[in-house]
């Protein structure tokens, strides 16, 4: 073993190169010279924002320090309570159950269940952050990445929200980088796509390789290919009870 790669291990990275994790603590040094709050986040977390910016140190600096403001701005008491998101909560819109086959928590979330007429942008955006923060506890040990589905049937435009779909995707690439593994976009009405051409160019590059438009024809083979018969949910023909 390099002797690099064996200091890496003792400090607790065993699952990375050493030359990265050195690149890691330059990045914490260089943040924490700005904000000391950045003692707070882990390796893992400036990993991340590190990845997220191709291992520049500069332009990770910076989605760093914006995201260490954008938290104390959004989460002023450390969390984002059940309470605090009550009303998003109780319109069903989003499940969390089983992982798929690379052990990644699944999210479902049910896009004619969302009426931007009926929402607040700001309880709105909470409620993301809220939704992330949440699927973050469930990875396993040794996971950073979750997965989602994303069911459109029945979405129609009383269900379009060009603004908070920008807004969702905004939080989700720049405060939590590197999070998303994939998504299977199913049941997907062709009148969607001329949001989607809208939304898309919001999206980092990194990003669009990860949504799947998946074909009705295909759908019962994606997910059973994505995700195993004990983990899938009942309602697209698993085992899995809600």
């Amino acid at each position: 073993m390099e002797r690099g790669d064996e200091q890496a291990k003792q400090n607790g990275h065993g699952d990375g190169d050493a030359t990265e994790w050195k690149k890691v603590a330059e990045l914490r040094a260089v943040v924490e010279a700005q904000d000391p709050a950045v003692k707070e986040e882990d390796d893992s977390a400036l990993r991340r924002f590190l990845r997220a910016r191709d291992h520049s140190i500069c332009k990770a600096s910076a989605m760093l320090l914006k995201y260490l403001a954008w938290k104390r701005a959004a989460k002023p008491h450390g969390t984002i309570t059940d309470e605090d998101v009550r009303d998003e909560i109780a319109k069903d819109r989003v499940h969390m159950h089983g992982f798929d086959r690379l052990g990644r928590p699944m999210a479902y979330l049910y896009g004619a269940r969302h009426f931007p007429a009926r929402r607040d942008l700001d309880d709105f955006k909470r409620y993301v952050a809220y939704l992330l923060d949440k699927i973050c506890t469930r990875l396993p040990v040794g996971q950073e990445k979750f997965a989602a589905v994303i069911d459109l049937k029945g979405w129609g435009y009383a269900n379009c929200d060009i603004r908070g779909y920008v807004a969702a995707l905004e939080i989700m690439q720049n405060y939590y980088p590197d999070r998303l593994g994939r998504v299977l976009m199913i049941n997907v009405p062709y009148m969607f796509m001329a949001a989607w051409k809208i939304v898309y160019p919001f999206i980092d590059e990194k990003t669009k390789k990860k949504f799947v438009f998946v074909a009705n024809k295909d759908l019962d083979a994606t997910l059973r290919d994505a995700i195993d018969e004990s983990q899938l949910l009942e309602e697209y023909g698993g085992k899995l009870k809600p």
